[in-house]
């Protein structure tokens, strides 16, 4: 479980992102199955989508890093970087989740592409920023623990 949500955390990381003026449609439509789930059933739907057995770790990441996803065989894991508030604790998970689903071949197959690596962070970005949208909008992301 994550920590309790800490205020003082943000002074750790302070290019908070802010909203988009508008969430792309893509991003709507893709995110609206994940939207107000628990952290067990994005995990549960996120293993019937991938195949992989997943699990969340929240753990100390360096500064200004907020989320990494490993897989190796059938596994995978998501860090998400306990020293962040609560809410973009859930930000850094939809936006690891994205890449998990998306971008199956992982960052190295995609820095040899021609899609720039800023396209491939914005539209997890984009992503996360759309599953989280309902509860940003409402404040309503209190029982999160």
């Amino acid at each position: 479980m994550p920590p309790e949500n800490n205020s003082d955390s943000g002074d750790h990381f302070e290019d908070l992102p802010t909203p988009p003026e508008r969430i792309a449609e893509w991003a709507l439509h893709d995110a609206k199955e994940w939207q107000r789930l628990s952290e067990f059933d994005i995990l549960a739907k996120a293993e019937d989508l991938t195949g992989l057995r997943l699990e969340i770790k929240y753990e100390s990441l360096p500064n200004g890093v907020w989320g990494i996803h490993l897989v190796r065989g059938d596994r995978g894991r998501i860090f998400v970087n306990s020293i962040l508030p609560l809410v973009w604790r859930r930000f850094a998970l939809f936006h690891e989740l994205y890449h998990l689903i998306s971008h199956r071949k992982g960052a190295r197959f995609w820095t040899h592409t021609f899609e720039s690596m800023v396209g491939f962070e914005n539209r997890a970005d984009m992503f996360a920023w759309a599953a989280l949208w309902p509860e940003w909008s409402e404040g309503d992301y209190s029982d999160w623990t």
